[in-house]
């Protein structure tokens, strides 16, 4: 994970760009220190939560960690502590935000995709059982047809048609995603 503060800009980064940035307890740990620290600190009026490279954002959880028992006793608390966080959370979707991903970038208080993002869910395929906060969430943000849709068929969803959705809040080319952040 990289953590930064420039300009009262927290930027929280999962880097882990060969795996498109899935991940495991040890990421989940990090994330939820960083933005723990991030609603803190007295120099931070804004926290953006990106994916380092140009392909993901966060494709949800590793799936070498998941078979190996990772999620096995896993409190998954960055969503509500996103919700929660004192400072806005911008999600920089910059790819694939898939299954885990797809959460945080909807728990963020704003989302800006690049135009070459995807978004979707996977509970279905992988034996996930779509239920509990982070659907009522989603029905909140989108609607409850929305969300059943997105939870229970795992299709995959263009930037366009999530803004469409209301799920994100602007589409920009991937050049000026950046530009755009900054700007929010």
């Amino acid at each position: 994970l990289l953590f930064s503060v420039n300009d009262q800009v927290a930027t929280i980064a999962i880097n882990r760009p060969h795996v498109l940035n899935a991940l495991t307890g040890d990421t989940i740990k990090e994330l939820e220190q960083a933005i723990v620290e991030a609603g803190r600190r007295r120099d931070v009026g804004v926290v953006v939560l990106t994916g380092v490279g140009d392909r993901a954002f966060c494709a949800g959880g590793d799936v070498n960690w998941e078979a190996a028992g990772g999620l096995k006793d896993l409190d998954f608390r960055i969503n509500r502590m996103l919700a929660e966080c004192p400072k806005p959370t911008i999600a920089r979707v910059n790819g694939y935000a898939i299954a885990a991903g797809n959460h945080m970038a909807y728990f963020c208080d704003f989302t800006i995709a690049s135009e070459n993002a995807i978004f979707g869910q996977n509970g279905p395929r992988v034996g996930s059982p779509a239920a509990g906060h982070i659907v009522a969430h989603l029905a909140h943000i989108i609607g409850h047809k929305r969300a059943r849709e997105m939870w229970m068929l795992a299709r995959k969803h263009s930037a366009q048609q999530m803004l469409d959705w209301g799920l994100v809040n602007a589409v920009v080319p991937a050049d000026r995603l950046d530009e755009e952040v900054r700007r929010w």
